[in-house]
Formats: C-alpha cells, sequence, structure tokens
C-alpha cells in the first residue's frame, strides 16, 4: 500500500484541538459538501509563501460549499515555531478562514501520508479522495506562479465536472517527525506521480 492516501479512498478520522479551543472530527464538517484538509505549519517557507493564495482560494469557494481544515503535524522539538503556543498567534495575527489543527502525536499525518507542507487533500460529499498534491507549482515565491491546481480542481467539483487531474506532487518542505532529522521522511514515503 502506498505511504499516501491514495485516490478514491476515504477520509481517515481524527479528533484533534483547534487554535479556537475546540476539539474537531471529521464529522464536525459534515454541512461541507466539499472538504479540503491540507498539511500546514507556521514556519515553512513554502507555506509562508502561499498562505496568502490559499485563504483566497478558501475564501472564493466558502460559498460554494466548501471548507478548509488546515493541519499542523510537525514537531515542535524540530522547529520550537511549530508549537501548538505558535499555531495559537499565528492565527491571531492572519486569521485564516480555515480551523487549524494540531496533530502532536503525528498519528493522523502517517494516516494521511502527509508528505510535505503544503499537501492538500481534496474529499467530495462522500469524503472519497478525489484529489491529493500541490496546491500551487511555485508555493514559494507566488509572484512566479503559473498553475493552481487547487483553484482549479475546485472549480471543477463545484462545477459538477470531474477532476481532470487527481494527483500532482506537493511541493514544499517536508513534514518533521518527531525524533527524526529534519530532513527525514519515511522510508515507503515517495513523490506521488
Amino acid at each position: 500500500m502506498a505511504f499516501t492516501l491514495e485516490i478514491g479512498r476515504k477520509a481517515p478520522d481524527f479528533n484533534l484541538p483547534a487554535t479556537d479551543g475546540k476539539k474537531y472530527s471529521l464529522r464536525d464538517f459534515d454541512q461541507a459538501e466539499f472538504l479540503v484538509i491540507f498539511f500546514t505549519c507556521n514556519h515553512c517557507p513554502y507555506v509562508i509563501g502561499s498562505d496568502h493564495i490559499t485563504a483566497e482560494t478558501a475564501e472564493k469557494y466558502k460559498g460554494k460549499g466548501v471548507q478548509f481544515v488546515g493541519i499542523n503535524s510537525n514537531s515542535k522539538n524540530t522547529y520550537a515555531e511549530d508549537s501548538f503556543e505558535h499555531m495559537v498567534e499565528r492565527m491571531k495575527k492572519h486569521n485564516f478562514p480555515w480551523v487549524y489543527l494540531h496533530d502532536e502525536s503525528q498519528e493522523v499525518a502517517r494516516t494521511y501520508g502527509a508528505l510535505r507542507t503544503p499537501h492538500f487533500y481534496v474529499f467530495d460529499r462522500e469524503r472519497t479522495l478525489v484529489y491529493t498534491g500541490r496546491g500551487v507549482d511555485s508555493p514559494r515565491d507566488a509572484s512566479r506562479i503559473t498553475v493552481n491546481d487547487l483553484d482549479r480542481t475546485l472549480n471543477e467539483l463545484t462545477s459538477g465536472k470531474n477532476v481532470s487531474v487527481p494527483a500532482t506532487n506537493p511541493v514544499g518542505c517536508n513534514v518533521k517527525w518527531d525524533g527524526k532529522d529534519a530532513h527525514w521522511m519515511p522510508p515507503e514515503a515517495c513523490d506521488l506521480v
């Protein structure tokens, strides 16, 4: 079985604390027609360079039944900036249009097979995976973006079309696994396409 959740698989459940003081599981987003779950963090230059694009995309599709959920699974022991306290500060500062969850055990990252930050997973109404991979082709430098895969995917879905490109390679820093070198990835993890 592939490390990363494959197209056609169901969204794994979770029960994680958020920066708003609540805990969330998959059923808390039942009202969403489409669910975007993405693995992100506080320090990664690829995240910082593209968060405003992700936020614009989330706002664009909010009225079309799309809900965004960010999950930080990075170890604070690798990067202190990725602590829950810094997550709370970052959300207060930027007021991003998504729920921001903390996966301290990294169990959810392993279940989804998160490769990088950011790494996007888009699920349909039945919570079947219909897209996984990058948000844009140049997340570190938004001025060089030529393709917005996430926007294209959500435009197709909200227009009743099939997803034309269901998988791309996520572009970003690898997830920071606790107790491992900052650049370590699980041996079974590899690029998607």
